[in-house]
Protein backbone atom coordinates (compact mmCIF):
# COMPACT_ATOMS: atom_id res chain seq x y z
CA UNK A 1 0.00 0.00 0.00
CA UNK A 2 2.83 2.44 0.84
CA UNK A 3 4.92 1.75 -2.44
CA UNK A 4 1.52 1.90 -4.44
CA UNK A 5 1.16 5.72 -2.63
CA UNK A 6 5.02 6.36 -3.00
CA UNK A 7 4.72 5.45 -6.40
CA UNK A 8 1.52 8.21 -7.31
CA UNK A 9 3.44 10.51 -5.60
CA UNK A 10 6.19 9.95 -8.32
CA UNK A 11 3.53 10.06 -11.24
CA UNK A 12 2.46 13.75 -9.79
CA UNK A 13 5.72 15.36 -9.28
CA UNK A 14 6.75 14.07 -13.17
CA UNK A 15 3.45 15.32 -14.48
CA UNK A 16 4.41 18.73 -12.38
CA UNK A 17 7.91 18.73 -13.96
CA UNK A 18 6.65 17.85 -17.35
CA UNK A 19 3.86 20.96 -17.46
CA UNK A 20 6.29 23.32 -16.22
CA UNK A 21 8.94 22.19 -18.60
CA UNK A 22 6.60 22.22 -21.21
CA UNK A 23 5.58 25.86 -19.92
CA UNK A 24 9.21 27.12 -20.06
CA UNK A 25 9.67 25.71 -23.47
CA UNK A 26 6.56 27.69 -25.10
CA UNK A 27 7.90 30.65 -23.26
CA UNK A 28 11.08 30.79 -24.75
CA UNK A 29 9.85 29.88 -28.55
CA UNK A 30 7.20 32.34 -28.14
CA UNK A 31 10.70 35.04 -27.05
CA UNK A 32 12.24 33.20 -30.43
CA UNK A 33 9.57 34.14 -32.35
CA UNK A 34 9.21 37.61 -30.91
CA UNK A 35 12.69 38.54 -31.74
CA UNK A 36 12.43 37.06 -34.78
CA UNK A 37 10.11 39.94 -35.63
CA UNK A 38 11.53 42.88 -34.10
CA UNK A 39 13.96 45.28 -36.02
CA UNK A 40 17.20 46.49 -35.48
CA UNK A 41 16.00 49.80 -34.64
CA UNK A 42 13.77 48.62 -32.43
CA UNK A 43 16.20 46.43 -31.06
CA UNK A 44 18.54 48.93 -29.84
CA UNK A 45 15.71 51.44 -28.86
CA UNK A 46 17.22 53.25 -25.83
CA UNK A 47 20.57 52.28 -26.66
CA UNK A 48 21.65 53.78 -29.33
CA UNK A 49 20.59 55.04 -32.50
CA UNK A 50 21.86 52.49 -35.24
CA UNK A 51 21.91 54.81 -38.56
CA UNK A 52 23.09 53.59 -42.45
CA UNK A 53 23.76 56.11 -45.01
CA UNK A 54 21.95 56.93 -47.92
CA UNK A 55 23.34 57.74 -51.79
CA UNK A 56 22.37 59.77 -54.48
CA UNK A 57 20.26 56.73 -56.16
CA UNK A 58 18.06 56.27 -53.11
CA UNK A 59 17.65 59.99 -52.31
CA UNK A 60 16.70 60.24 -55.59
CA UNK A 61 13.76 57.33 -55.42
CA UNK A 62 15.40 55.52 -57.30
CA UNK A 63 16.23 51.95 -54.88
CA UNK A 64 12.80 52.27 -53.63
CA UNK A 65 13.43 48.29 -52.41
CA UNK A 66 16.36 49.87 -50.51
CA UNK A 67 14.53 52.60 -49.32
CA UNK A 68 12.53 50.28 -47.53
CA UNK A 69 15.54 48.52 -45.64
CA UNK A 70 16.60 51.55 -44.36
CA UNK A 71 13.59 53.22 -42.91
CA UNK A 72 12.38 50.01 -42.08
CA UNK A 73 15.54 48.81 -39.65
CA UNK A 74 17.12 51.80 -38.98
CA UNK A 75 16.13 54.76 -37.29
CA UNK A 76 19.21 57.21 -38.06
CA UNK A 77 20.42 58.41 -41.43
CA UNK A 78 23.42 60.52 -43.05
CA UNK A 79 24.44 61.23 -46.46
CA UNK A 80 26.81 59.85 -48.36
CA UNK A 81 28.32 62.21 -50.47
CA UNK A 82 25.53 64.58 -51.67
CA UNK A 83 26.23 67.43 -48.38
CA UNK A 84 30.10 67.63 -49.06
CA UNK A 85 31.21 71.40 -49.90
CA UNK A 86 31.96 70.21 -53.60
CA UNK A 87 28.69 68.79 -54.14
CA UNK A 88 26.39 71.11 -52.40
CA UNK A 89 28.31 74.52 -53.23
CA UNK A 90 30.71 73.69 -56.40
CA UNK A 91 30.97 77.30 -57.83
CA UNK A 92 31.02 80.37 -54.96
CA UNK A 93 27.34 81.18 -53.92
CA UNK A 94 25.60 78.64 -55.87
CA UNK A 95 24.44 76.46 -53.98
CA UNK A 96 22.48 72.91 -55.17
CA UNK A 97 20.08 71.87 -52.06
CA UNK A 98 18.10 69.24 -54.09
CA UNK A 99 19.04 66.24 -52.81
CA UNK A 100 19.79 67.47 -49.43
CA UNK A 101 16.12 68.98 -49.15
CA UNK A 102 15.09 65.21 -50.41
CA UNK A 103 17.68 63.67 -47.80
CA UNK A 104 16.26 65.23 -44.61
CA UNK A 105 12.58 64.79 -45.77
CA UNK A 106 13.34 61.20 -46.29
CA UNK A 107 14.45 61.66 -42.36
CA UNK A 108 11.61 63.78 -41.37
CA UNK A 109 9.26 61.34 -42.45
CA UNK A 110 10.10 58.52 -40.89
CA UNK A 111 10.74 59.95 -37.71
CA UNK A 112 14.52 59.55 -37.89
CA UNK A 113 17.78 60.96 -36.31
CA UNK A 114 19.19 62.97 -39.21
CA UNK A 115 23.37 63.56 -39.61
CA UNK A 116 25.08 65.75 -41.30
CA UNK A 117 28.11 64.98 -43.36
CA UNK A 118 30.60 66.64 -43.75
CA UNK A 119 30.89 70.61 -43.58
CA UNK A 120 34.99 71.13 -43.70
CA UNK A 121 36.66 68.12 -45.44
CA UNK A 122 39.87 68.55 -47.79
CA UNK A 123 39.03 65.45 -49.40
CA UNK A 124 35.78 66.80 -51.55
CA UNK A 125 36.40 70.68 -50.65
CA UNK A 126 36.08 72.93 -54.46
CA UNK A 127 39.07 74.17 -55.74
CA UNK A 128 37.66 77.86 -56.02
CA UNK A 129 37.94 78.06 -52.19
CA UNK A 130 41.24 77.96 -52.27
CA UNK A 131 42.34 80.49 -55.21
CA UNK A 132 41.59 83.81 -56.43
CA UNK A 133 40.31 84.35 -59.58
CA UNK A 134 43.99 84.51 -61.07
CA UNK A 135 44.76 81.33 -59.19
CA UNK A 136 46.34 82.45 -56.68
CA UNK A 137 45.82 80.85 -53.15
CA UNK A 138 43.55 82.79 -51.02
CA UNK A 139 44.45 85.23 -48.02
CA UNK A 140 43.34 83.69 -44.43
CA UNK A 141 40.61 86.46 -44.41
CA UNK A 142 38.94 85.41 -47.85
CA UNK A 143 39.14 81.60 -46.60
CA UNK A 144 37.92 82.47 -43.35
CA UNK A 145 34.76 84.65 -44.95
CA UNK A 146 34.38 81.45 -47.49
CA UNK A 147 33.92 79.02 -44.67
CA UNK A 148 31.44 81.17 -42.61
CA UNK A 149 29.53 81.60 -45.91
CA UNK A 150 29.41 78.00 -46.51
CA UNK A 151 28.55 76.73 -42.97
CA UNK A 152 25.98 79.04 -42.18
CA UNK A 153 24.14 78.71 -45.31
CA UNK A 154 24.02 74.56 -45.16
CA UNK A 155 23.35 74.44 -41.56
CA UNK A 156 21.32 77.90 -40.90
CA UNK A 157 19.12 76.04 -44.00
CA UNK A 158 18.81 73.08 -41.60
CA UNK A 159 18.37 74.63 -38.64
CA UNK A 160 16.37 72.52 -36.33
CA UNK A 161 15.84 69.74 -38.71
CA UNK A 162 19.15 68.42 -38.57
CA UNK A 163 20.66 67.54 -35.17
CA UNK A 164 24.02 66.65 -35.33
CA UNK A 165 26.76 67.49 -38.22
CA UNK A 166 30.35 66.01 -38.65
CA UNK A 167 32.14 69.78 -39.09
CA UNK A 168 35.49 68.67 -39.59
CA UNK A 169 36.08 65.63 -41.28
CA UNK A 170 39.92 63.82 -40.92
CA UNK A 171 42.30 66.56 -40.37
CA UNK A 172 44.56 64.38 -37.62
CA UNK A 173 47.12 62.40 -39.47
CA UNK A 174 47.71 58.86 -37.59
CA UNK A 175 50.69 60.10 -35.87
CA UNK A 176 49.05 62.75 -34.02
CA UNK A 177 50.10 65.73 -36.06
CA UNK A 178 47.81 68.16 -38.18
CA UNK A 179 47.09 67.22 -41.75
CA UNK A 180 49.05 69.45 -44.12
CA UNK A 181 45.47 70.39 -45.90
CA UNK A 182 45.01 73.40 -47.80
CA UNK A 183 43.10 74.57 -44.98
CA UNK A 184 46.12 74.25 -42.58
CA UNK A 185 48.16 75.60 -45.09
CA UNK A 186 46.31 78.87 -45.36
CA UNK A 187 44.42 78.48 -42.01
CA UNK A 188 46.85 76.28 -39.42
CA UNK A 189 45.30 74.44 -36.65
CA UNK A 190 42.72 77.28 -36.53
CA UNK A 191 40.54 76.35 -39.55
CA UNK A 192 38.79 73.73 -36.94
CA UNK A 193 38.38 75.97 -34.63
CA UNK A 194 37.05 78.34 -36.80
CA UNK A 195 34.29 75.97 -38.50
CA UNK A 196 32.84 74.74 -35.02
CA UNK A 197 32.57 78.68 -34.49
CA UNK A 198 30.83 79.33 -37.60
CA UNK A 199 28.15 75.68 -36.98
CA UNK A 200 27.42 76.99 -33.58
CA UNK A 201 26.41 80.18 -34.75
CA UNK A 202 24.40 78.84 -37.46
CA UNK A 203 22.71 76.17 -35.20
CA UNK A 204 23.04 76.59 -31.59
CA UNK A 205 21.21 73.21 -30.81
CA UNK A 206 22.68 71.14 -32.97
CA UNK A 207 25.57 68.58 -31.78
CA UNK A 208 28.69 68.92 -33.53
CA UNK A 209 31.57 66.23 -33.76
CA UNK A 210 34.89 65.82 -35.56
CA UNK A 211 35.14 63.04 -37.22
CA UNK A 212 38.25 60.73 -38.70
CA UNK A 213 39.59 57.10 -39.40
CA UNK A 214 42.26 54.74 -37.74
CA UNK A 215 40.72 55.92 -34.40
CA UNK A 216 42.14 53.13 -32.57
CA UNK A 217 45.38 54.09 -33.50
CA UNK A 218 47.36 55.06 -30.60
CA UNK A 219 49.18 58.82 -32.04
CA UNK A 220 46.26 59.26 -33.36
CA UNK A 221 43.99 58.86 -30.30
CA UNK A 222 46.49 61.35 -28.37
CA UNK A 223 46.10 63.84 -31.16
CA UNK A 224 42.69 63.98 -31.40
CA UNK A 225 42.27 64.29 -27.37
CA UNK A 226 44.88 66.91 -27.64
CA UNK A 227 43.23 69.14 -29.83
CA UNK A 228 39.69 68.36 -28.60
CA UNK A 229 40.77 69.33 -24.93
CA UNK A 230 42.58 72.40 -26.40
CA UNK A 231 38.86 73.58 -28.57
CA UNK A 232 36.90 72.71 -25.52
CA UNK A 233 39.11 74.86 -22.88
CA UNK A 234 39.04 77.67 -25.19
CA UNK A 235 35.13 77.63 -24.97
CA UNK A 236 34.71 76.12 -28.48
CA UNK A 237 31.40 73.99 -29.14
CA UNK A 238 32.58 70.25 -29.19
CA UNK A 239 30.20 67.77 -28.24
CA UNK A 240 31.71 64.56 -29.61
CA UNK A 241 34.22 62.09 -31.51
CA UNK A 242 32.95 60.22 -34.33
CA UNK A 243 35.02 57.13 -35.00
CA UNK A 244 34.94 55.97 -38.23
CA UNK A 245 34.39 52.37 -38.04
CA UNK A 246 36.08 50.76 -41.21
CA UNK A 247 37.27 47.48 -39.87
CA UNK A 248 38.60 44.11 -41.18
CA UNK A 249 38.76 40.41 -39.99
CA UNK A 250 41.86 41.24 -38.03
CA UNK A 251 41.94 44.67 -37.40
CA UNK A 252 42.26 47.16 -35.66
CA UNK A 253 42.35 45.64 -31.82
CA UNK A 254 39.26 45.10 -30.07
CA UNK A 255 41.47 46.98 -27.38
CA UNK A 256 42.90 49.78 -28.56
CA UNK A 257 39.40 50.73 -30.14
CA UNK A 258 38.03 50.25 -26.62
CA UNK A 259 40.83 52.47 -25.25
CA UNK A 260 39.46 55.06 -28.14
CA UNK A 261 35.73 54.93 -27.21
CA UNK A 262 36.84 55.86 -23.13
CA UNK A 263 39.08 58.50 -23.90
CA UNK A 264 36.75 60.06 -26.59
CA UNK A 265 34.17 59.87 -23.61
CA UNK A 266 35.60 61.95 -21.45
CA UNK A 267 35.19 64.52 -23.89
CA UNK A 268 31.90 64.02 -24.94
CA UNK A 269 29.75 61.47 -26.73
CA UNK A 270 31.05 59.43 -28.59
CA UNK A 271 29.58 57.90 -32.61
CA UNK A 272 30.64 55.24 -34.41
CA UNK A 273 30.56 56.09 -37.48
CA UNK A 274 31.13 54.88 -41.20
CA UNK A 275 30.79 51.23 -39.99
CA UNK A 276 31.88 48.25 -42.29
CA UNK A 277 33.70 45.18 -42.18
CA UNK A 278 36.14 44.09 -45.40
CA UNK A 279 36.20 40.55 -45.49
CA UNK A 280 39.04 41.07 -48.16
CA UNK A 281 42.82 41.43 -48.06
CA UNK A 282 43.78 44.87 -47.83
CA UNK A 283 47.28 45.66 -49.25
CA UNK A 284 49.21 47.96 -46.66
CA UNK A 285 47.58 45.13 -43.75
CA UNK A 286 45.27 47.75 -41.41
CA UNK A 287 42.19 49.31 -41.94
CA UNK A 288 43.15 52.99 -43.09
CA UNK A 289 40.75 54.98 -44.93
CA UNK A 290 43.02 57.26 -46.93
CA UNK A 291 40.74 57.77 -50.08
CA UNK A 292 44.14 59.13 -51.90
CA UNK A 293 45.72 55.57 -51.61
CA UNK A 294 44.66 53.15 -54.85
CA UNK A 295 46.13 49.72 -55.56
CA UNK A 296 46.13 48.20 -58.79
CA UNK A 297 43.74 45.08 -59.15
CA UNK A 298 45.07 41.54 -58.72
CA UNK A 299 43.42 38.11 -58.51
CA UNK A 300 44.29 37.55 -54.71
CA UNK A 301 42.93 40.65 -54.30
CA UNK A 302 39.35 39.16 -54.80
CA UNK A 303 39.56 36.38 -53.34
CA UNK A 304 35.51 35.79 -53.55
CA UNK A 305 34.20 37.22 -56.74
CA UNK A 306 30.66 34.32 -56.01
CA UNK A 307 30.06 34.45 -52.32
CA UNK A 308 31.80 34.41 -49.41
CA UNK A 309 32.37 30.53 -48.29
CA UNK A 310 30.60 29.53 -44.81
CA UNK A 311 33.84 29.94 -42.87
CA UNK A 312 34.34 33.07 -43.91
CA UNK A 313 30.62 34.13 -43.26
CA UNK A 314 31.11 33.12 -39.33
CA UNK A 315 34.30 34.99 -38.85
CA UNK A 316 32.29 37.90 -40.32
CA UNK A 317 29.49 37.36 -37.83
CA UNK A 318 31.51 36.83 -34.94
CA UNK A 319 33.85 39.61 -35.15
CA UNK A 320 30.62 42.28 -36.30
CA UNK A 321 28.95 40.62 -32.90
CA UNK A 322 31.99 41.25 -30.71
CA UNK A 323 32.29 45.08 -31.60
CA UNK A 324 28.35 45.49 -31.40
CA UNK A 325 29.20 43.24 -27.50
CA UNK A 326 31.49 46.10 -27.07
CA UNK A 327 29.49 48.99 -28.04
CA UNK A 328 26.91 48.31 -26.13
CA UNK A 329 29.19 47.55 -22.96
CA UNK A 330 29.68 51.49 -23.73
CA UNK A 331 26.39 52.46 -24.21
CA UNK A 332 26.27 55.42 -21.64
CA UNK A 333 29.25 57.04 -24.19
CA UNK A 334 27.72 56.26 -27.90
CA UNK A 335 24.79 57.96 -29.55
CA UNK A 336 24.98 56.38 -32.30
CA UNK A 337 26.65 53.81 -34.41
CA UNK A 338 26.06 54.05 -38.23
CA UNK A 339 26.35 51.26 -41.14
CA UNK A 340 28.34 52.91 -44.34
CA UNK A 341 25.36 51.70 -46.52
CA UNK A 342 22.40 50.07 -46.69
CA UNK A 343 23.74 46.84 -48.83
CA UNK A 344 26.42 44.83 -49.91
CA UNK A 345 25.78 46.08 -53.72
CA UNK A 346 26.52 50.04 -52.88
CA UNK A 347 29.57 50.11 -49.97
CA UNK A 348 32.22 51.43 -51.33
CA UNK A 349 34.60 48.88 -50.01
CA UNK A 350 33.66 46.92 -53.62
CA UNK A 351 36.11 49.69 -55.41
CA UNK A 352 38.55 50.64 -52.43
CA UNK A 353 41.57 50.35 -52.46
CA UNK A 354 41.30 47.93 -54.57
CA UNK A 355 38.76 48.75 -58.27
CA UNK A 356 36.57 45.88 -59.39
CA UNK A 357 36.77 43.74 -56.46
CA UNK A 358 33.40 42.26 -54.60
CA UNK A 359 33.22 42.94 -50.79
CA UNK A 360 30.33 42.01 -48.31
CA UNK A 361 30.98 44.28 -45.80
CA UNK A 362 27.57 45.39 -44.77
CA UNK A 363 24.54 43.68 -43.01
CA UNK A 364 22.18 43.33 -46.04
CA UNK A 365 23.44 41.61 -49.24
CA UNK A 366 22.46 42.38 -52.66
CA UNK A 367 19.39 41.30 -52.71
CA UNK A 368 18.44 43.11 -49.50
CA UNK A 369 18.26 40.10 -47.35
CA UNK A 370 19.24 40.54 -43.94
CA UNK A 371 22.32 38.07 -43.21
CA UNK A 372 22.30 35.85 -40.55
CA UNK A 373 24.49 38.46 -38.34
CA UNK A 374 21.44 40.68 -38.14
CA UNK A 375 19.76 37.97 -36.03
CA UNK A 376 22.71 37.67 -33.75
CA UNK A 377 23.11 41.09 -33.09
CA UNK A 378 19.11 41.68 -32.17
CA UNK A 379 19.46 38.56 -30.27
CA UNK A 380 22.59 40.78 -28.12
CA UNK A 381 20.36 43.88 -27.52
CA UNK A 382 17.86 42.14 -26.43
CA UNK A 383 20.32 40.59 -23.62
CA UNK A 384 21.91 44.13 -22.98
Amino acid sequence: MLKRKNFSIFILLLSVFFTVYSCNSNKSAVDKSELSKTSLKDAFEGKFHIGTTLNAWQIMGRQPEEIKVATENFNSIVAENIMKSARIQPNEGEFNFELADEFVKIGEENNMHIHGHTLIWHSQAPDWFFKDEDGNTVSKEVLTQRMKDHIHAVVGRYKGRIHSWDVVNEAIEDDGSYRKSKFFEILGEDFIKLAFEFAHEADPDAELYYNDYSMAIPGKRAGVVRMVEKLQYEGITVNGIGMQGHIGLNNPSISEFEKSIEDFGKLGKVMITELDLSVLPSPWGDAGAELSDTYEYEDKMNPFPDGLPANVEQQFTRRYVEYFELFLKHQDKISRVALWGVNDGNSWKNNWPVRGRTDYPLLFDRENNAKPVVKELIELAAAN
